[in-house]
């Protein structure tokens, strides 16, 4: 045993003295298994073309090991993602039933969901029609032409669309329209007169709002908002 430079080196032969004296070292220490490389039963001369099968199967094990703490670890990241966006989900419905009025909730809509949500921008549309609501002129809302909403969504039976790239013109994003590169849209009937619309959610981030991703937790905002939007409509 050699002392260098405050630090103990050891050599090959003391390791392997102290290996000879503690057979089972390697049963009480298995994740040494993972760093070791394996010496091949095989090596050059007679028998150097034989396939060492058992070294294969070593490495393949190894292989599936490291495969599967790359899943498991992959599987938590992902639940703990999940479970975040539920809880702030839930964090922007208690906001928006919490208003005591239609001014709060277009409150509530445009300024706090985007920091309950942890995006960019949020936006409410609704489609023009036959009946007048000029006391929701002077407010956030933006007014969209009939049509648009399932033209946006894909058809009538569409109630979602999330848009991995996006460009808006300022129609439904207004002044954060250049921010906003991905939005996810929800579709909006508060019924009894009161126009269809959109709640937009907008990310500055490409690719933060994908077909990949699922998308319950967004019809359910939006079905809350549309409800909430019926009890303060409803009573103008």
């Amino acid at each position: 045993m050699i002392r260098k430079s405050g630090k103990i080196k050891v050599d090959g032969l003391q390791v392997s003295d102290y290996l000879r004296e503690n057979p089972d070292f390697l049963i009480e220490h298995p994740d040494l298994l993972n760093i070791l490389a394996p010496p091949s039963r095989w090596e050059g001369g007679v028998g150097g073309n034989v396939v060492d099968i058992q070294t294969s199967m070593l490495d393949r094990m190894r292989d599936e090991s490291t495969d599967l703490k790359d899943a498991t670890n992959l599987l938590i990241s992902t639940t703990r993602s999940n479970m975040m966006i539920q809880t702030r989900t839930h964090a922007a419905v208690i906001a928006i039933l919490g208003a005591n009025d239609l001014e709060r909730l277009i409150h509530v809509v445009f300024f706090d969901l985007p920091l309950l949500l942890d995006i960019d921008a949020t936006s409410l549309c609704l489609e023009t029609g036959e009946e007048n609501f000029q006391y929701l002129d002077k407010t956030n809302v933006r007014w969209i032409s009939p049509g648009t909403v399932n033209k946006v969504l894909g058809g009538v039976n569409e109630f979602v669309q999330l848009i991995e790239h996006t460009k808006d013109d300022g129609a439904v994003f207004g002044e954060a329209a250049g921010l906003v590169k991905s939005a996810a849209l929800g579709r909006l009937q508060p019924g009894f007169g009161i126009p269809n619309g959109l709640l937009a959610l907008g990310s500055r981030n490409r690719g933060a709002f994908h077909g990949g991703q699922g998308t319950d937790l967004l019809i359910f905002l939006t079905r809350v908002l549309e409800l909430t939007l019926h009890r303060w409509l409803a009573n103008k």
